[in-house]
């Protein structure tokens, strides 16, 4: 790989060579807000109405929420569309567009399911399956529009605003929505829903309007009609096997996806873990999640803080939140695999918190990197990269969560031991987690690794 620098000639009016300045990464922000607001309705909201007013089994949502993360393995063919078009822009809209469509005809699959179960199944199957292509296609785009702009300097720190702003948004439209449902009727739901749609859609159109404009990529010298004419029939089988050819980025789609895995696993076992083995009430439970996102908030924080105030003299700082983080959140599920034999006498809350800081110092500092290195192959390639690490992690998220309620049940049935299943299942979170460290290590020792202005974030430290 060859090391790109910017070129300030290149720069439009009005724009720095530096990238993108602090208020256009918020405003990047506001568009993945948007993102988190409408997905929150239709893998949570939704789900709770298909389960308990709808009565429908619980694995009706979760297939429905799985298609949506498997349809997601095409983000690198979306990811490569905006490589080689005129505009990322374009294709942030437009999946955000899809998206919110999508998410009102899936809420408005609560009226079919009252008729006829197989008519609402199949809309509700086009509607998700069509969720995930939006999430797929604006999000990959947006991570790469970050990617391509942002200098190295203000990466961890831009990473950590688009991802807190992303749960903000999740939080916000919660409660109001939350406020909002009751009482709830089917009517209330789509128009809720819709309304969310169009008002986000709104925010991020006017958050991107001429951003990428006026903040050409760095180290970009090529022009858009040159990027065009690169495009062929050929051109994304070409540019996925060149990505895949890179030990880097298949060293880094790895990690992703053991990382991924490791961080889903716990998502459907926490409450039922603390309901079980704590007595503690579903709203007691309930609480837990809010406990373990101030810890992903606060480790995100961290590492936003700390990079950006030493990355430009210890670029190795974000393969140490990484590494750290792995094996932060490897050992907090240790000690809930311990904490299974001392229940209730256990401070489960303070046990969470701090999986929550680990996952959030790691998921945050992961991200950063793979800003930085998705530029590293050199030309437009950010897209397609960031679509094989897109395609990773949702591969990854749907397979965890399923996999830890098995895994859970399978040792529940083999042992007949609630205490010692748990304790099995956390104890192999945590063993994936040392081995995504293990990954991480790796990463960024190749020789020829860059970024456009500096030593690629994961180097070793010298």
């Amino acid at each position: 790989m060859t090391r790109g620098h910017a070129s300030p000639g290149l720069a439009a009016p009005g724009s720095t060579a530096a990238g993108l300045s602090w208020v256009a990464i918020v405003r990047l922000g506001l568009v993945q807000a948007a993102l988190g607001s409408i997905v929150v309705l239709t893998t949570s909201t939704l789900n709770r109405v298909m389960v308990v007013e709808l009565s429908l089994a619980a694995m009706i949502p979760g297939l429905l929420v799985g298609l949506h993360y498997a349809v997601q393995i095409a983000r690198p063919l979306w990811g490569h569309g905006s490589d080689v078009g005129g505009s990322r822009t374009g294709w942030i809209l437009g999946g955000l567009a899809l998206l919110a469509l999508a998410g009102t005809g899936a809420a408005a699959t609560t009226f079919l399911f009252e008729s006829s179960f197989w008519l609402g199944f199949a809309a509700a199957f086009v509607c998700y399956a069509l969720i995930g292509i939006g999430i797929g296609a604006c999000g990959t785009s947006l991570l790469a529009l970050l990617a391509s702009r942002t200098a190295p300097a203000r990466r961890p720190a831009a990473a950590t605003i688009v991802w807190m702003m992303m749960i903000a948004g999740i939080v916000v439209t919660a409660i109001v929505t939350g406020q909002l449902l009751d009482p709830y009727s089917h009517a209330r739901l789509v128009a809720i829903t819709g309304a969310t749609g169009a008002l986000v859609f709104a925010i991020a159109l006017v958050a991107v309007w001429r951003l990428e404009r006026d903040a050409p990529a760095l180290g970009a010298g090529e022009d858009r009609h040159e990027r065009a004419a690169t495009a062929s029939p050929r051109a994304f089988r070409d540019s996925l096997a060149e990505t895949w050819r890179d030990g880097e980025a298949r060293l880094f789609t790895l990690f992703v996806f053991v990382s991924m895995l490791a961080y889903s696993t716990q998502d459907l076992i926490l409450e039922p873990f603390g309901g079980l083995l704590f007595a503690m009430t579903p709203g007691e439970t309930t609480q837990l999640s809010g406990v373990q996102h101030g810890g992903v908030l606060l480790g995100m924080a961290l590492v936003g803080i700390v990079g950006t105030l030493v990355a430009r003299r210890k670029p190795a700082i974000l393969k140490l939140f990484i590494v750290a983080g792995c094996l932060g959140s490897a050992g907090a599920l240790a000690a809930l695999a311990l904490s299974a034999a001392a229940a209730p006498a256990w401070p489960l809350k303070l046990n969470i918190f701090l999986l929550g800081l680990a996952n959030g110092a790691f998921a945050v500092a992961a991200i950063g990197t793979m800003m930085a290195l998705a530029g590293a192959g050199g030309g437009r390639r950010e897209g397609i990269r960031m679509g094989v690490w897109g395609a990773a992690q949702a591969i990854a998220f749907g397979l965890g969560g399923f996999l830890g309620t098995v895994a859970l049940d399978v040792a529940r049935a083999t042992t007949g031991d609630t205490a010692l299943s748990f304790a099995l299942v956390f104890s192999g979170e945590a063993v994936i987690f040392l081995a995504s460290a293990a990954i991480a290590l790796r990463i960024g020792g190749r020789p020829g690794t860059a970024t456009d202005d500096a030593p690629v974030p994961l180097a070793p430290a010298e």
